[in-house]
Parts: structure tokens; sequence; C-alpha cells
């Protein structure tokens, strides 16, 4: 293992919290819980690039994103994306674009509950399940707005591993007046875990 690696590669430590920091990488930090099992692939940093379309925007447009799937041992996933708008496929920084933030909650009955906030002023609850081992399908259940954010009433997401192990997912959202159509999606590389 080198030490470019991305299983050599981790989340900045911090040694003076009281409690185990979240670990992005499975050779680190406390035990995988047992229940986070069917989460597994997902556990690590993850970066790559996407295409935004959407009826309502001009577009597409083309995004960088890194995603974190990390843990402290209990029974969830912690999970942050940021993501930077590009100039064109594969091209510049234009300027910082989404950001999300929450938990992978694997239940012992095979579902999934996931809860995720945008800096944009939306907070989702999705329900769902994993369909395949390196396949997960979530669905909205609830989403909540403030009065300042966009117009947003359902999304689906399916995530997956797909070949080279990268990992590739497609957001469909339904928003501003149109029904549920692709709005995401992206392809992501292992980066550290």
């Amino acid at each position: 293992m080198t030490a470019d690696s991305p299983t050599s590669r981790n989340r900045p430590r911090f040694e003076d919290p009281p409690v185990p920091d979240d670990s992005a990488n499975l050779r680190e930090g406390p035990d995988l819980h047992p229940q986070c099992a069917p989460l597994l692939p997902l556990v690590g940093v993850w970066r790559g690039a996407g295409q935004v379309v959407y009826p309502t925007i001009e577009g597409p447009f083309h995004f960088g994103q890194q995603l974190v799937f990390a843990h402290d041992g209990r029974p969830f996933l912690s999970y942050e994306s940021k993501a930077w708008l590009l100039d064109g496929e594969g091209g510049e920084v234009v300027r910082p674009a989404a950001r999300e933030s929450g938990w992978w909650r694997p239940q012992s009955d095979g579902t999934l509950e996931v809860l995720i906030t945008h800096a944009t002023g939306i907070a989702e609850i999705y329900y769902g399940e994993a369909k395949t081992l390196t396949s997960w399908e979530l669905a909205t259940d609830l989403v909540a707005r403030t009065h300042t954010a966009q117009d947003v009433t359902a999304s689906k997401r399916l995530y997956g591993l797909v070949e080279d192990g990268d990992l590739a997912y497609v957001d469909e959202r339904a928003m501003m007046g149109q029904p549920l159509q692709p709005h995401l999606s992206a392809r992501l590389t292992r980066w550290a875990g």
C-alpha cells in the first residue's frame, strides 16, 4: 500500500474530542456496526464529476463533487456532499455549488432511513433499501423547506457501484411545478477508504 493509495487516506483526525472521530476508512477507527453491513461498500471518500439537467434551468451544467460516507461504530453512516460548478465537462472550477449533509440509518428489517439537509433550505427524509449488495434505491417520504428554498416536492435516488468500482448515482426531482424526472447524475472514484 503506497502513501497515495485510496486505502491510506482518510479524513483529518483531531485528537482532542473525548469520543472517536468518524472514519471513512474501514481499516482505521472503530469497527463498522453490523447493522451497517449493507452499506459497507459506500464507506469512503468519493470524488468525480456529474451533470445537472432540468427543464426549468439552462443547461446541462457540469459539476465536480466529493461524497463522504463515514461511521463512528454506531448503527448509521454520516453523509456529506460538496459540489462545485465546472465551466464544461472536465473543465475548470467556476464556483462552489450544492452542499448536503445527513445520516444513512439502516434498520434491522433491511430498510434504510436517510435524512439529508441541503444548504439551500431543504430537508428530506428518504426510505429505501439495498437492491443488491452494491446498489441502493431511496425515495422521499417527506420534503420540508424554508420559505426561501426552491419548490421541491419529491426526490428519488439510485446509487450503485459500477465497473472499476466507481460509485454512480442518479437523483430525480419533482420541483418548480415539474413532475419527477432526472436532475443530477455523477460518477465518482474512491479517493479514500
